[in-house]
Formats: C-alpha cells, sequence, structure tokens
C-alpha cells in the first residue's frame, strides 16, 4: 500500500516536472504548456504506452493533465472501432466532457481561421 502512493507520488511529479522543465526551458506560457502535455498522453495512449502507466502509478498517471489526451484518444479509438470514422469524432465527446472538448476542437479552429497573439 505505501509503495503505491510512493509511485503515484513519483510519477505524478515527475510529470508536473516536465511541464514546469518546459516553461521554463522554452519560455512557452501555460497554456501552450498544457497544449502540449496534453498532445504527449495522447501520442503516448496511441502508442498504447499510457495504460500501463495508469496501472503502476494510479493517480499520479490519472490526475495530471497528461491523462486527458489519453482519455481522448482512448474514446475516439473506442467509437473508431464500432462507428468509422465519425465515431472518432463521437467518441471524444461521449468519454470526456462535452464542454471540454468542444473548447479545445473550436479553440484549435479559431486558431486555424484567426492569427493567435502570443
Amino acid at each position: 500500500m505505501l509503495a503505491m502512493f510512493f509511485w503515484s507520488f513519483v510519477i505524478g511529479g515527475i510529470i508536473c516536472m516536465i511541464g514546469q522543465l518546459i516553461m521554463d526551458s522554452f519560455k512557452l506560457t501555460p497554456g501552450h504548456t498544457l497544449s502540449l502535455l496534453v498532445v504527449l498522453g495522447a501520442i503516448l495512449a496511441g502508442f498504447g504506452l499510457y495504460e500501463p502507466l495508469i496501472d503502476f502509478a494510479g493517480a499520479g498517471a490519472t490526475v495530471p493533465i497528461t491523462s486527458f489526451g489519453n482519455s481522448l484518444v482512448k474514446g475516439a479509438m473506442a467509437e473508431a472501432d464500432k462507428h468509422g470514422l465519425v465515431g472518432v469524432m463521437t467518441g471524444m465527446f461521449e468519454v470526456t466532457s462535452s464542454g471540454i472538448s468542444a473548447a479545445i476542437v473550436f479553440g484549435f479552429i479559431g486558431a486555424l481561421i484567426f492569427k493567435p497573439k502570443g
């Protein structure tokens, strides 16, 4: 039991440390860093590496923002198996909060249409 708490703390701390190092080293804003961590979690989920991390670290891997990227990919892949290409979008909305997912999708579309300042 104590080992579970230890590894959860260590893995969660490492994820947060990576985010802080990204912000400090590359002079990125917190929003850019947050987006980068979500994408990193999605990439790890796409390669099947995030679920073993969750099994090992528990809340240390599910609480940080990288888990949101994992949830998006997991939902999209599950629905893609059932409904094809349409399921990719509906899966993201089904598994995660639709409000947060919509903010990400429309924020991305807005960034493509307009010139974001940063």
